[in-house]
C-alpha cells in the first residue's frame, strides 16, 4: 500500500501580515517560510510545532468569490482540528489573548476539547486526546 500524508492545506487570510501576527503571536505557531513570489503574492507557510506533519499555506484573498470564503471555507462547520497535549494551558492561552471561545472545555469520548473562533472566522476544535487514543 501506498503510504501518504496530507501535509499542507490553504487558509484563505485578506492579508498575509495580520494573518502572521494572529497566528504566531497568538496561537504561538512557528512561521515556517515568507517568501515574495510577485508584487502581491507570498508563499506563507505556518505549523503549529517545529515537528507538526502538517502545515498550513496562509493564502491572500485574491477575487471577489474568495474573499467572500474567508473564514467560512467550511460553510459554517469547524474547519481545522489541533490536537494538544495540554488543554488547560491551550484554553488559558486563548483567553489571555482575548480570543473568541466558542464552546467551552468539555470531556467528550474521544478526550478533552474546546472550540475558538480565529480572527477570520475560522472555526477550530482544540483537542486533547485520551491517552489510548493518542496511542492506538
Amino acid at each position: 500500500m501506498i503510504k501518504r500524508d496530507i501535509f499542507q492545506f490553504a487558509v484563505v487570510v485578506p492579508d498575509y501580515d495580520q494573518a502572521i501576527d494572529f497566528y504566531t503571536k497568538k496561537l504561538n505557531f512557528i512561521l515556517k517560510e515568507d517568501t515574495q513570489l510577485s508584487e502581491s503574492k507570498r508563499w506563507v507557510v505556518i505549523s503549529p510545532s517545529s515537528n507538526a506533519s502538517c502545515s498550513i499555506l496562509l493564502a491572500k484573498a485574491a477575487n471577489q468569490k474568495q474573499i467572500d470564503s474567508i473564514g467560512n471555507q467550511t460553510g459554517g462547520r469547524v474547519f481545522i482540528f489541533l490536537h494538544t497535549d495540554n488543554i488547560e494551558q491551550e484554553y488559558q492561552n486563548m483567553i489571555s489573548h482575548h480570543i473568541k471561545i466558542v464552546r467551552n472545555i468539555s470531556i467528550e469520548t474521544y478526550g478533552k476539547v474546546f472550540v475558538f473562533e480565529d480572527i477570520f472566522g475560522n472555526l477550530w476544535d482544540v483537542i486533547e486526546p485520551f491517552k489510548s487514543i493518542q496511542n492506538g
